[in-house]
């Protein structure tokens, strides 16, 4: 199997168990698996957020997503339980595609590592 189709069927695996936990059903897209990583990172599910916060919260996500690939990494948590993280190295300019496919292979890796999919 090509790494290209194991990406691709681990992706659906995520969107499929994601979907079905948080969603009833209904798929979930790019953005929103996002945000929910951005919840478990922040480790505060149960709290109501204001668009800026939601808008952090995806921030704080990308930056875990982004951390194996030595892009960002992690700083200190502030006195709110906010992680914080530097830039190590500045993302490389991207068509549209390109960055879908690094959003979902750093997903796809992120669930892998922590269990949550094979």
């Amino acid at each position: 199997m090509s790494r290209d189709e194991q990406l691709k069927e681990r992706w659906e695996l995520v969107v499929e168990k994601l979907s079905n936990q948080f969603a009833e059903g209904d798929t979930l897209d790019l953005d929103a698996i996002i945000y929910l990583i951005g919840l478990q990172e922040l480790g505060q599910p149960h709290k109501t957020f204001k668009k800026d916060e939601k808008v952090n919260l995806m921030h704080i996500a990308i930056c875990r997503l982004l951390e194996p690939f030595g892009y960002y990494e992690f700083d200190f948590i502030d006195e709110d339980g906010w992680p914080h993280y530097n830039v190590k190295e500045q993302l490389p300019v991207l068509k549209a595609g390109e960055q879908s496919v690094l959003m979902k292979q750093a997903i796809v890796e992120y669930f892998h590592e922590s269990g949550y999919i094979n």
